[in-house]
């Protein structure tokens, strides 16, 4: 038995701005679009990757949630510390520039870490914290 990522979930407060990000800043394929009421699911995926599935959700619609728990779900994710990706590249300069140039909102600018890795940060539409690593 094999166990494989399917599925992740990242919240957004704007369905039309996270799609447009993933979709025409990323460059990620819209895999399903979903609306109920006035919600919207919405997966996209890397094209090289079929098989791995962002799922951008309304933040906080689980019915077992507190209006307090809900107001501070949507508190840490404009701040960035409610949910977070880790992407990779072949060229994470080059991405950079290409989501910088497309006006991001940029966190850290490519570096060489400490820990080995070159990367860098930005955040979705949402706050999402998004982090592109060097991989070869």
């Amino acid at each position: 038995m094999t166990i494989k990522i399917h599925s992740t979930f990242l919240p957004h407060t704007n369905p039309d701005e996270s799609l447009e990000f993933y979709r025409d800043v990323l460059g990620f394929e819209v895999r399903l679009d979903v609306g109920y009421e006035d919600m919207r699911w919405i997966t996209v995926g890397p094209p090289a990757q079929p098989d791995v599935n962002i799922v951008l959700t309304p933040p906080a619609v689980d019915p077992g949630i507190t209006e307090a728990e809900r107001s501070a779900i949507v508190d840490m994710m404009a701040k960035g510390t409610f949910a977070a990706l880790v992407l990779a590249s072949e060229d994470v300069d080059a991405e950079f520039e290409r989501v910088e140039a497309r006006g991001a909102d940029i966190v850290q600018e490519p570096m060489d870490q400490d820990y080995g890795l070159r990367d860098c940060a930005f955040r979705d539409p949402a706050g999402n914290l998004l982090r592109l690593q060097q991989r070869d």
